[in-house]
């Protein structure tokens, strides 16, 4: 007869593997959370401790300089915010700048990715040139445009005057001073807009334009029924991205316009800009910041519902 095993060697060789195994998935689990560790401080310090400060601040009244004299409101912050004309118009500023900037910076930026997914020679040079103002300093893009469309020594105007037209005070007039912007915006974030233009337009299957083509369809014909369709998720995620980003604008408007002629460009986060660090009135500008926050999360909140309303059909 042979001798037979010791319980306990039976139990290692049966629950040995399991028990180390285990082991070794928690050990990995613990290395994980080690390494994602520093994002998850750099979040909670700049991000999340941040965020609960400025919803605490906007009902209060304090000052930003010292705690002295800080007092508990309420809602006085937001009851005042309602009948705020400034802080509307700034609003209003916001919306007119984001119905303006977000379809054309679409469209414009559209075109140039099907232009440039053709197999052209140079092709990914002009990919590059057209990419460069968005790695380019908003400052610095700011300032030359403050150049460029100067109404004395401007080329733009040096160029009108070439074709018969008057000068225009493009940054000076009411009128034109907020286009002006838009424009602007539209020539610089073109470029991240048409990278992923182009990421959608190349994963749609040749084969489907062959059949297009098979069954007798024009370019246009295929551009409206086989690729608008398929670039449905693209679409929405450029129009989600680009409401929030226009509704945030701040660095064009601050150094080039100042939020004036006549407060026409006075954008919204330039109002809570002067109100927290030219006023010092910290308690306030945090209310604004949350009403600002809530309109941006309530238009996100309705791009999701029309999106499924349409069932990510795209109309134009």
């Amino acid at each position: 007869m042979s001798a037979q095993a010791p319980h306990w060697f039976e139990s290692i060789t049966t629950h040995g593997p399991r028990l180390w195994q285990r082991f070794w998935s928690r050990s990995n689990e613990r290395v994980g959370y080690l390494f994602i560790l520093p994002s998850l401080i750099h979040m909670a310090v700049f991000l999340l401790i941040p965020l609960v400060f400025s919803l605490v601040l906007s009902f209060t009244n304090w000052q930003g300089v010292t705690f002295q004299g800080l007092e508990w409101v309420g809602l006085d912050n937001y009851d005042f915010l309602m009948g705020d004309r400034r802080f509307w118009n700034a609003m209003g500023n916001s919306a007119k700048y984001t119905l303006m900037a977000v379809p054309l910076g679409m469209l414009v930026s559209l075109a140039i990715a099907v232009v440039l997914n053709q197999k052209l020679k140079g092709v990914y040079l002009f990919r590059t040139l057209f990419f460069m103002p968005v790695i380019s300093s908003w400052v610095a893009v700011a300032v030359i445009w403050v150049t460029l469309l100067d109404p004395t020594s401007g080329i733009v105007n040096y160029l009108l005057d070439l074709i018969g037209l008057p000068p225009v005070n493009f940054l000076g007039d009411p009128n034109t001073a907020l286009p002006a912007l838009v424009m602007i915006a539209v020539w610089k974030g073109a470029g991240f807009q048409m990278v992923i233009w182009l990421a959608g337009l190349q994963a749609i299957p040749e084969a489907l334009y062959d059949a297009a083509a098979i069954d007798g369809a024009s370019w246009w014909q295929s551009f409206r029924n086989v690729t608008l369709p398929l670039l449905a998720p693209t679409t929405f995620f450029l129009a989600v991205t680009g409401v929030i980003g226009s509704f945030q604008v701040f660095t064009s408007v601050y150094v080039m316009t100042k939020g004036g002629p006549l407060g026409s460009t006075d954008v919204v986060v330039h109002r809570i800009y002067q109100r927290a660090f030219q006023n010092f009135d910290m308690g306030y500008a945090s209310a604004q910041s949350w009403v600002l926050f809530g309109i941006i999360f309530a238009a996100t909140l309705l791009q999701l519902w029309v999106n499924r309303r349409r069932g990510q059909e795209i109309l134009f």
